[in-house]
Protein backbone atom coordinates (compact mmCIF):
# COMPACT_ATOMS: atom_id res chain seq x y z
CA UNK A 1 0.00 0.00 0.00
CA UNK A 2 0.94 3.70 -0.63
CA UNK A 3 -0.18 6.98 -1.22
CA UNK A 4 2.69 8.11 -3.13
CA UNK A 5 2.48 8.39 -7.02
CA UNK A 6 5.45 7.89 -8.79
CA UNK A 7 3.35 10.47 -12.38
CA UNK A 8 1.73 13.32 -11.36
CA UNK A 9 -1.96 13.55 -12.72
CA UNK A 10 -2.44 16.12 -15.69
CA UNK A 11 -5.13 17.99 -13.94
CA UNK A 12 -4.48 20.84 -16.62
CA UNK A 13 -5.76 18.31 -19.00
CA UNK A 14 -9.33 18.47 -17.53
CA UNK A 15 -12.49 20.93 -16.98
CA UNK A 16 -11.21 23.17 -14.14
CA UNK A 17 -8.27 21.33 -13.03
CA UNK A 18 -10.25 18.47 -11.39
CA UNK A 19 -9.71 14.87 -12.15
CA UNK A 20 -12.10 11.91 -11.13
CA UNK A 21 -11.26 10.33 -8.45
CA UNK A 22 -13.30 6.44 -7.96
CA UNK A 23 -13.33 5.54 -4.66
CA UNK A 24 -12.78 1.37 -4.08
CA UNK A 25 -13.22 -0.51 -0.83
CA UNK A 26 -10.12 -1.81 -0.04
CA UNK A 27 -11.22 -4.84 1.74
CA UNK A 28 -14.03 -6.02 -0.48
CA UNK A 29 -12.96 -4.71 -3.88
CA UNK A 30 -16.48 -3.03 -4.31
CA UNK A 31 -16.84 0.68 -6.07
CA UNK A 32 -18.06 2.81 -3.47
CA UNK A 33 -18.23 6.47 -5.00
CA UNK A 34 -16.95 8.97 -7.18
CA UNK A 35 -15.52 11.98 -6.57
CA UNK A 36 -13.38 14.93 -7.92
CA UNK A 37 -9.91 16.33 -7.31
CA UNK A 38 -8.00 18.87 -7.69
CA UNK A 39 -3.55 18.94 -6.92
CA UNK A 40 -4.42 20.27 -3.70
CA UNK A 41 -7.17 17.87 -2.39
CA UNK A 42 -5.25 15.28 -3.68
CA UNK A 43 -2.33 16.41 -1.26
CA UNK A 44 -4.17 16.61 1.76
CA UNK A 45 -5.23 12.76 0.71
CA UNK A 46 -1.94 12.25 0.61
CA UNK A 47 -0.87 13.94 3.81
CA UNK A 48 -3.92 13.15 6.36
CA UNK A 49 -4.35 9.57 5.04
CA UNK A 50 -8.07 10.98 4.79
CA UNK A 51 -10.09 11.07 1.40
CA UNK A 52 -10.29 14.63 0.31
CA UNK A 53 -11.99 15.98 -2.13
CA UNK A 54 -12.95 19.76 -4.44
CA UNK A 55 -16.90 19.91 -3.93
CA UNK A 56 -17.71 21.69 -7.09
CA UNK A 57 -21.02 22.50 -4.85
CA UNK A 58 -19.21 24.00 -1.80
CA UNK A 59 -16.62 25.17 -4.10
CA UNK A 60 -14.12 24.10 -1.38
CA UNK A 61 -11.65 20.94 -0.09
CA UNK A 62 -14.03 18.88 1.62
CA UNK A 63 -13.12 15.39 3.81
CA UNK A 64 -15.22 12.64 3.22
CA UNK A 65 -16.97 12.43 6.33
CA UNK A 66 -15.91 15.57 8.07
CA UNK A 67 -19.60 16.19 9.50
CA UNK A 68 -20.75 12.32 9.45
CA UNK A 69 -17.41 10.95 10.19
CA UNK A 70 -17.98 8.72 7.79
CA UNK A 71 -14.32 8.80 6.41
CA UNK A 72 -12.58 6.78 4.44
CA UNK A 73 -9.15 5.80 4.88
CA UNK A 74 -6.53 5.89 2.30
CA UNK A 75 -4.76 2.89 1.52
CA UNK A 76 -3.53 3.44 -2.04
CA UNK A 77 -3.74 5.82 -4.40
CA UNK A 78 -3.34 4.65 -8.26
CA UNK A 79 -3.29 6.77 -11.62
CA UNK A 80 -5.06 5.51 -14.93
CA UNK A 81 -2.51 5.09 -17.93
CA UNK A 82 -3.53 8.42 -19.38
CA UNK A 83 -3.14 10.32 -16.02
CA UNK A 84 -6.32 11.77 -15.33
CA UNK A 85 -8.39 9.55 -12.97
CA UNK A 86 -7.48 8.30 -9.78
CA UNK A 87 -8.51 4.95 -7.89
CA UNK A 88 -8.41 5.25 -4.00
CA UNK A 89 -8.48 2.13 -2.32
CA UNK A 90 -9.86 2.87 1.26
CA UNK A 91 -11.53 1.59 4.42
CA UNK A 92 -14.94 3.47 4.76
CA UNK A 93 -15.94 4.22 8.61
CA UNK A 94 -19.27 3.63 8.47
CA UNK A 95 -21.98 4.09 5.21
CA UNK A 96 -20.33 6.14 1.92
CA UNK A 97 -23.64 7.54 0.60
CA UNK A 98 -25.18 10.61 1.88
CA UNK A 99 -28.31 8.23 1.95
CA UNK A 100 -26.95 5.80 4.48
CA UNK A 101 -26.57 2.78 1.93
CA UNK A 102 -22.99 1.26 1.59
CA UNK A 103 -22.19 2.97 -1.98
CA UNK A 104 -23.60 5.85 -3.86
CA UNK A 105 -25.26 2.98 -6.25
CA UNK A 106 -27.22 1.72 -3.16
CA UNK A 107 -25.30 -1.81 -3.53
CA UNK A 108 -24.36 -3.59 -0.31
CA UNK A 109 -21.00 -3.57 0.67
CA UNK A 110 -20.41 -6.73 3.20
CA UNK A 111 -17.71 -8.25 3.80
CA UNK A 112 -17.25 -12.03 1.98
CA UNK A 113 -17.08 -13.78 5.17
CA UNK A 114 -17.79 -13.00 9.03
CA UNK A 115 -14.06 -12.33 9.81
CA UNK A 116 -14.17 -9.88 7.82
CA UNK A 117 -17.75 -8.12 8.20
CA UNK A 118 -15.97 -8.42 12.45
CA UNK A 119 -12.95 -6.20 10.62
CA UNK A 120 -15.52 -3.77 8.82
CA UNK A 121 -16.99 -3.26 11.99
CA UNK A 122 -13.86 -2.83 14.15
CA UNK A 123 -12.36 -0.56 11.74
CA UNK A 124 -15.82 1.78 12.04
CA UNK A 125 -15.48 1.74 15.27
CA UNK A 126 -12.00 3.42 15.73
CA UNK A 127 -13.55 6.95 15.65
CA UNK A 128 -16.10 6.38 18.25
CA UNK A 129 -16.58 7.36 21.49
CA UNK A 130 -14.94 5.69 24.34
CA UNK A 131 -18.20 5.02 26.00
CA UNK A 132 -19.55 3.61 22.95
CA UNK A 133 -18.36 0.03 23.18
CA UNK A 134 -15.71 -1.79 24.14
CA UNK A 135 -13.80 -1.78 21.21
CA UNK A 136 -14.42 1.93 21.11
CA UNK A 137 -11.98 1.65 24.75
CA UNK A 138 -9.72 -0.46 23.09
CA UNK A 139 -8.38 2.26 20.93
CA UNK A 140 -8.96 4.88 23.24
CA UNK A 141 -6.68 2.68 25.35
CA UNK A 142 -3.43 3.24 22.85
CA UNK A 143 -1.16 1.08 20.97
CA UNK A 144 0.46 -0.69 24.36
CA UNK A 145 -2.71 -1.59 25.80
CA UNK A 146 -4.14 -3.37 22.71
CA UNK A 147 -0.43 -5.06 22.62
CA UNK A 148 -0.86 -6.41 25.94
CA UNK A 149 -4.55 -7.53 25.31
CA UNK A 150 -3.18 -9.63 22.33
CA UNK A 151 -0.30 -11.06 24.82
CA UNK A 152 -2.59 -11.81 27.47
CA UNK A 153 -5.40 -13.74 25.13
CA UNK A 154 -2.32 -15.86 23.56
CA UNK A 155 -1.36 -16.83 27.12
CA UNK A 156 -4.30 -17.87 28.17
CA UNK A 157 -5.39 -19.60 24.30
CA UNK A 158 -1.83 -21.32 24.93
CA UNK A 159 -2.79 -22.60 28.46
CA UNK A 160 -6.77 -23.91 27.32
CA UNK A 161 -4.87 -25.45 24.79
CA UNK A 162 -2.95 -28.10 26.97
CA UNK A 163 -6.22 -28.95 28.71
CA UNK A 164 -9.13 -30.89 27.13
CA UNK A 165 -12.21 -28.45 27.65
CA UNK A 166 -12.64 -27.85 23.95
CA UNK A 167 -15.18 -25.21 24.51
CA UNK A 168 -13.11 -23.20 26.65
CA UNK A 169 -9.95 -23.11 23.80
CA UNK A 170 -12.70 -22.17 21.31
CA UNK A 171 -13.33 -19.34 23.27
CA UNK A 172 -10.07 -18.55 24.03
CA UNK A 173 -9.17 -18.74 19.98
CA UNK A 174 -11.90 -16.32 19.55
CA UNK A 175 -10.86 -13.64 21.99
CA UNK A 176 -7.07 -13.67 20.76
CA UNK A 177 -8.61 -13.39 16.68
CA UNK A 178 -10.53 -10.51 17.82
CA UNK A 179 -7.88 -8.60 19.77
CA UNK A 180 -5.67 -8.97 16.65
CA UNK A 181 -8.12 -7.67 14.38
CA UNK A 182 -8.05 -4.92 16.78
CA UNK A 183 -4.25 -4.77 16.73
CA UNK A 184 -4.16 -4.83 12.72
CA UNK A 185 -6.80 -1.72 12.69
CA UNK A 186 -4.84 0.33 15.06
CA UNK A 187 -2.42 0.04 13.21
CA UNK A 188 -3.78 0.60 9.64
CA UNK A 189 -3.16 -3.29 8.41
CA UNK A 190 -5.75 -4.81 6.60
CA UNK A 191 -6.33 -8.21 7.22
CA UNK A 192 -5.89 -8.50 3.39
CA UNK A 193 -2.41 -7.71 4.05
CA UNK A 194 -2.13 -10.70 6.12
CA UNK A 195 -3.65 -13.08 4.00
CA UNK A 196 -1.38 -11.68 1.03
CA UNK A 197 1.97 -12.49 3.35
CA UNK A 198 0.54 -15.32 3.91
CA UNK A 199 -0.28 -16.48 0.11
CA UNK A 200 3.21 -15.32 -1.00
CA UNK A 201 4.81 -17.90 1.56
CA UNK A 202 2.05 -20.60 0.25
CA UNK A 203 3.67 -19.99 -3.42
CA UNK A 204 7.30 -20.22 -2.63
Amino acid sequence: MTLALSRTPDFEKMPDGLVPAIIQDARTAAVLMLGYMNAESLQKTQETGLVTFFSRSKQRLWTKGEESGHVLRAQNILLDCDDDTLLIQATPAGPVCHTGADTCWNQSNEPRDFLHQLENIIWQRKDAAPTASYTAQLFASGIAKIAQKVGEEAVETVIEALGDNKKLLLNECADLLYHLLVLLAAKEISLEEVENVLSSRHKR
